[in-house]
């Protein structure tokens, strides 16, 4: 599945893709958003331990259909200020880190979630191979 970064434009300001393809004979697995809250209730204070929660639990939703951080296609993120930024994306470049083909990606500031302790919230769409029925 190849990325789509046009040289005609600027490239990426960070570890993202400008645009995917997802191939013929592929299905789409997609998440709803992710907040920072670890299966105990626990909800950290800083952006970065919840975006890793978010990306926990991402993985689990993924591994449930047989995709994994390797199969993303599209991440789409929201985070309550400019200053969750750098956390959010330490988390998610963390994430990303053992795979060379980058998913698109959008990042949003957002005044709020239901809860004003969730700092973050991540949402992703992946692309397998479809199975027979």
């Amino acid at each position: 599945m190849p990325p789509l970064i046009p040289t005609t434009i600027a490239p990426p300001f960070a570890r993202y893709a400008h645009g995917f393809t997802v191939p013929v004979g592929h299905q789409l697995v997609m998440t709803s958003g992710q907040l920072g809250m670890a299966a105990d209730g626990m909800i950290p204070d800083n952006a970065s331990a919840q975006a890793d929660i978010c990306f926990t639990n991402i993985s689990e939703i993924l591994n449930s259909a047989g995709a994994s951080p390797a199969d993303v296609v599209k991440l789409t993120a929201y985070v309550t200020d400019r200053a969750h930024m750098q956390g959010y994306m330490a988390a998610r470049d963390a994430w990303l880190a053992d795979h060379d083909v980058l998913p698109a990606s959008t990042l949003v500031i957002v005044s709020g979630f239901t809860r004003p302790e969730f700092l973050v919230e991540v949402e992703a769409i992946a692309s397998i191979l479809a199975t027979a029925s």
